[in-house]
């Protein structure tokens, strides 16, 4: 007669997702699985009772209770019934142990419920965490600057508000995060580093949302410092920095960090030459670690300027055309008629909380899983294509537009629509421009 093997789950759904009852490797007679309550314990011990299986997995002595005292009374029960019980996460094997004496025994039990009273107590604390997070308050710690701690949500706090507000203006007037955060420094004598500037960037709770450690986010829980179209304008302006070195980003340059040599595969640099007692300076772009011989010669700045606007005059209306803007409406469309079929969801729980066919844990837990989901689905409509591009492309092919603008803000609509800007030259140094899209 083969030996009975069973194996006992338990997770809390307040923090974990319950695991897959297949997850043991190898064939077991029955699996016991518990999500929140101890129904399926119970039966447990009573089949034990009744016929006491050769061995019980678990993946933790802390899978047996809510504290070290019940996990001890309940593990020398079971090994009192004959059950030889495996752990698969922590040191712990019945039969391993009954070979130790006693004193051995004491010390490695006493060890392991030690660590089983710690981890309790933290699992205690994140349990705390997460009945908050259903009743979506704010994370534990300090609000960001800008904001203090209400009574249920973050509040505006009305002196530091205006600096972070500044900081945005600025970083999306110009799309120079160093350039902002010295601006602060210069304005308001705010020092932040580099760093702290580019959480804020990303720090939903300047948008109005709320980001959990377990990276869920909960969209519209309190009074934003930016909108939702200078959100998604900062989430391009950081995806378009992102591909360019910390020096180019902030360079106040136009056209610096995107000229690229064909020939040498390398950034070319924006180089700054002045003659001795005269103001005016020269401009020119050159790849200074050139590995060519005789190496690339400089190339005047304002020639591939020049260039650059006259061709993204002709070429991105051009580009714009060529896109597949027809399948952003019905993509749009799907995603806005889940959005709508998942609010309608979230309508419904109070009555369902109301007539008692859901209970105030299952009413919170559920609440709290529908507006992720809308929050997610938002997020996706967030970062489409915006529906006018072909009215920007119109607007941004003329020459005057670019011409009227300072080269920060040239920098910004550079960005904005170019990649890249390939540079390729013959034998005898002739060069000619062409223009990478970012689409």
């Amino acid at each position: 007669m083969s030996i009975k093997i069973i194996a006992y789950l338990y997770s809390d759904p307040l923090i974990e997702t319950p695991p897959n009852q297949d997850m043991w490797g190898l064939e077991i007679d029955r699996v016991y699985q518990d999500i929140g309550d101890r129904s399926s314990w119970k039966e447990l011990i009573e089949d034990c009772q009744q016929q006491a299986p050769g061995y019980l997995l678990i993946r933790s002595l802390e899978q047996l209770g809510e504290d070290h005292n019940i996990i001890s009374d309940r593990l020398f029960y079971l090994e009192s019934l004959g059950i030889q019980i495996i752990t698969t996460e922590d040191d712990y094997c019945s039969f391993e142990f009954n070979k130790l004496s006693n004193s051995q025994l004491n010390n490695k039990l006493i060890k392991i419920l030690d660590t089983v009273r710690t981890n309790k107590q933290s699992e205690k604390l994140k349990k705390g965490h997460a009945r908050n997070r259903l009743k979506i308050l704010p994370p534990p710690g300090k609000a960001p600057y800008g904001y203090r701690r209400g009574q249920d949500k973050y509040i505006i706090d009305k002196s530091t508000a205006p600096v972070v507000r500044e900081f945005f203006e600025r970083f999306l007037l110009f799309g120079s995060l160093r350039g902002a955060v010295r601006y602060l420094e210069k304005r308001y004598g705010k020092k932040i580093s580099p760093s702290t500037g580019r959480n804020w960037l990303n720090n939903s709770v300047y948008r109005g949302d709320l980001t959990y450690k377990n990276k869920d986010l909960i969209s519209n829980t309190h009074t934003p410092i930016i909108n939702r179209e200078e959100a998604a304008q900062i989430d391009r302006l950081l995806r378009r920095n992102g591909s360019l070195s910390p020096r180019a980003a902030s360079a106040p340059r136009s056209l610096a960090g995107l000229v690229v040599c064909q020939k040498c595969e390398l950034t070319m640099n924006v180089i700054r030459v002045t003659q001795h007692h005269k103001k005016k300076e020269y401009l020119y772009l050159k790849c200074q670690k050139c590995p060519q011989k005789p190496k690339c010669k400089a190339i005047s700045y304002s020639q591939i300027l020049e260039q650059t606007i006259s061709k993204i005059c002709v070429e991105l209306p051009l580009a714009v055309a060529q896109l597949d803007l027809e399948k952003n409406p019905s993509i749009e469309a799907n995603l806005r008629q889940k959005l709508s079929a998942k609010k309608h969801v979230l309508e419904q729980l109070p009555f369902l909380l109301e007539q008692e066919i859901l209970d105030k844990e299952t009413f919170d837990l559920r609440n709290y899983t529908v507006k992720t989901e809308i929050s997610r689905i938002e997020s996706k409509i967030a970062q489409l294509p915006p529906k006018n591009l072909k009215a920007i492309a119109s607007t941004v092919s003329l020459t005057q537009f670019w011409l009227d603008l300072s080269e920060a803000e040239r920098r910004f609509y550079f960005r904005e629509f170019i990649k890249k800007i390939s540079i390729s030259r013959d034998d005898s140094q002739n060069w000619k421009l062409s223009l990478v899209f970012i689409f």
